[in-house]
């Protein structure tokens, strides 16, 4: 599997009108499920009056954890459309929800994919995608005199140093792009001393 994903640097906003009725979208990075499904409910809690907010998200990297929401739009006619638009663009780790605010004219179905479609765009257009690498967190403990030889592997390989400990028995917390993870874990068992735990929590 590649072990790069694309998704938005940051929260961004875009809105569409059509027939009085006006759709406001809002994009935000996302992590999992529950984070994307806090930020809905967050732009409901916000937005309250709007008759409906409809909503789609993809998690992961390898883009198989999703869902699309019409919250109460004709099947079909909402939450595909903003799930389209994360997939055209070959977005993860991103929700987008889009208020309705109903302007007196209905806009039959194909209105209705074309609004949401369009106000989801918008929203991506107006954010910064960036390119994440999928990274692999291991825990590693090992005795004082190794400390020289651990740590010219980690200042040579170069892994994020999430969390260290140097007592009698020594721990590190190590997060490394998965391509390059299996070159630092040899050269770590390498050393015999050291135990190696994978994922840590």
């Amino acid at each position: 599997m590649d072990d790069t994903y694309k998704t938005i640097a940051a929260k961004s906003e875009g809105t569409y009108s059509q027939l009085r009725s006006k759709f406001l979208a809002f994009a935000a990075p996302v992590r999992t499920a529950e984070e994307a499904l806090a930020f809905v409910a967050e732009i409901q809690k916000k937005y309250y009056d709007a008759r409906h907010c409809c909503y789609a998200y993809m998690i992961g990297a390898a883009r198989k954890t999703f869902r699309a929401n019409d919250n109460g739009e004709p099947s079909g006619t909402a939450g595909k459309p903003i799930l389209g638009q994360i997939n055209s663009n070959g977005l993860t780790n991103i929700v987008i929800a889009v208020v309705r605010y109903f302007g007196g004219i209905k806009l039959g179905t194909s209105g209705l994919i074309q609004a949401y479609r369009a106000a989801a765009a918008e929203a991506i257009a107006s954010a910064e995608i960036v390119e994440r690498t999928v990274d692999v967190t291991i825990s590693i403990s090992f005795d004082y005199l190794l400390m020289n030889d651990v740590m010219r592997i980690v200042k040579e390989e170069q892994p994020e140093v999430l969390g260290q400990d140097f007592d009698s028995v020594c721990t590190m917390t190590l997060s490394q792009r998965s391509s390059l993870m299996p070159r630092l874990r040899a050269r770590l068992e390498n050393l015999r001393e050291v135990t190696i735990a994978d994922n840590p929590v």
